[in-house]
């Protein structure tokens, strides 16, 4: 039973502390120690025992699969390199979740605009709409995050094997740009022809007719607004494997400048388009649009001078690299293939079980209420889920040059806090995000699961983490047949 009003908040806070101090290890909190891993490893600092990958025996580093590389050499060092500190995971991390948050902040602005702008029951019938036509249009666009898995895990293997300035690493580069935008373009394609027929079966035309008379403009509204972000399809995908390769470069405050430059295109075109304009979600649309062209302007060229020597992604022609030595361990396109299934395999076990909830809220009687607190809850779990990822993140980022070891419970204390922090919102504060007060009062029984959902990702996102650096595909597949 959903507890009082006055009582929610002090009760919140002490299930907060509980949770995070049923994690966090006693000897965790007064360790004081250089690096994360130190607190799992001896005291003496010889190669032999400094890493527990060395530590094991040969054998397993022959069970290494060769087809897709595991990072760092393939020889092991008399002295592996210096683990990294607190510092270093903080100097990329910081940068990392705010490059996360962004775009589902993004999702979020457009929600809060289309939700104040219109009237109270004109907002529920546009979050009812928005919410199909995002998570719709970001499950085509996930699809596609192979590339970025790939792209990160493939050039941290390259620069730890070979160094930043080599043809290994730069090739990556400009494979990783050539498939992106040759899948952007193909994708859009796509979504301008099978948009409608999709997006209808995607939300349940014959429930959705039983409970809500108004389901064909609901559907237009939702058509209008993917065919209008297909258009940054190309440079969307683009943008994710350059954003991939400065992450896997260890640099994560030059994409997040041209995230920076979205984000304000986007709220200005929001404010200007829907608030001011009355464009509802076309306004949003084309303003989410304008924003990721900008991001994409603003990348490309410090990509361009950072990521390949000549300043040309060949996003149309391959260079040819011949190696003076006849190496020809230069990544193709067939390495990008190695990641796709196993990956696509997770990202589409992910994407049918938020299409399955987006059809069974559509289902639900009281539409379009149901549908505008499934839009609201569904955003604030995009915008919770990056504070856990960035954690997947550097372990992808960290890991390919030596396997170092990860604080187990760091993952839980994020949780812990965000998870509470986005759940107040529709517990006490749904008023920032819709005018319908219909709405508001039956998105705040909802609070409890958003936190639960939030914080059982930690473990999700970590462990995931782990596997993709480790090339653990397989294994990782399996978990979501």
């Amino acid at each position: 039973m959903w507890i009082s009003k006055n009582c929610l908040l002090p009760t919140w806070v002490l299930a907060s502390v509980v949770a995070a101090d049923a994690f966090i290890p006693v000897s965790g909190l007064h360790r004081n120690s250089k690096s994360i891993a130190s607190n799992f490893l001896p005291l003496s600092t010889t190669g032999s025992c400094r890493l527990k990958s060395i530590e094991t025996s040969g054998k397993d580093e022959d069970s290494f699969a060769e087809e897709i590389p595991r990072g760092g050499s393939s020889v092991l060092k008399d002295k592996p390199p210096a683990l990294p500190t607190w510092k270093d995971y903080r100097k990329f991390a910081i940068p990392c979740l705010a490059l996360w948050v962004a775009n589902p902040l993004l999702s979020l602005v457009d929600t809060s605009f289309v939700g104040l702008s219109a009237g109270a029951a004109e907002s529920a019938t546009q979050l009812a709409a928005l919410g199909p036509a995002t998570t719709f249009f970001d499950g085509a666009t996930y699809l596609f995050a192979f590339l970025n898995v790939a792209t990160t895990n493939l050039y941290s293997s390259a620069i730890a094997q070979k160094g930043e300035a080599s043809d290994q690493a730069e090739a990556v580069v400009t494979t990783a740009s050539r498939v992106a935008l040759r899948c952007g373009i193909g994708i859009m394609l796509f979504l301008w022809a099978f948009a409608r027929p999709l997006l209808a079966l995607y939300i349940g035309t014959y429930r959705i007719v039983l409970y809500c008379i108004g389901f064909y403009s609901l559907l237009d509204s939702a058509v209008a607004y993917v065919k209008i972000r297909a258009f940054s399809l190309p440079t969307s995908l683009l943008l994710g494997v350059l954003q991939s390769a400065l992450l896997g470069a260890k640099d994560s405050v030059t994409p997040l400048i041209a995230i920076l430059y979205s984000t304000v295109v986007n709220l200005i075109g929001d404010f200007l388009l829907v608030k001011i304009f009355g464009m509802g979600l076309r306004g949003a649309a084309i303003a989410t649009l304008v924003a990721q062209l900008a991001a994409t302007a603003a990348l490309l060229g410090p990509a361009r001078k950072r990521l390949v020597r000549d300043g040309s992604l060949r996003l149309w022609k391959k260079k040819t690299i011949v190696t003076a030595n006849g190496d020809d361990s230069v990544v193709g396109g067939k390495a990008f293939l190695g990641f796709a299934a196993p990956v696509l395999t997770l990202i589409l076990g992910k994407l049918a079980a938020f299409g399955f909830m987006t059809h069974s809220a559509a289902a639900v009687p009281g539409q379009p209420t149901s549908l505008a607190c499934h839009q609201i809850l569904l955003s604030l779990f995009f915008f919770v889920s990056p504070f856990m990822e960035v954690i997947s993140q550097t372990a992808q980022t960290f890991i390919p040059p030596y396997l170092a070891p990860v604080t187990d419970y760091l993952g839980f204390v994020v949780a812990t806090v965000v998870a509470s922090l986005a759940s107040l919102i529709p517990a006490y504060f749904g008023g920032i995000l819709t005018s319908d007060t219909v709405v508001t009062n039956s998105v705040k029984p909802l609070a409890k699961y958003l936190w639960a959902g939030a914080f059982l990702t930690a473990p999700v996102a970590v462990a995931e983490g782990i596997l993709l650096a480790r090339r653990e595909l397989k294994f990782l597949a399996g978990v979501y047949l």
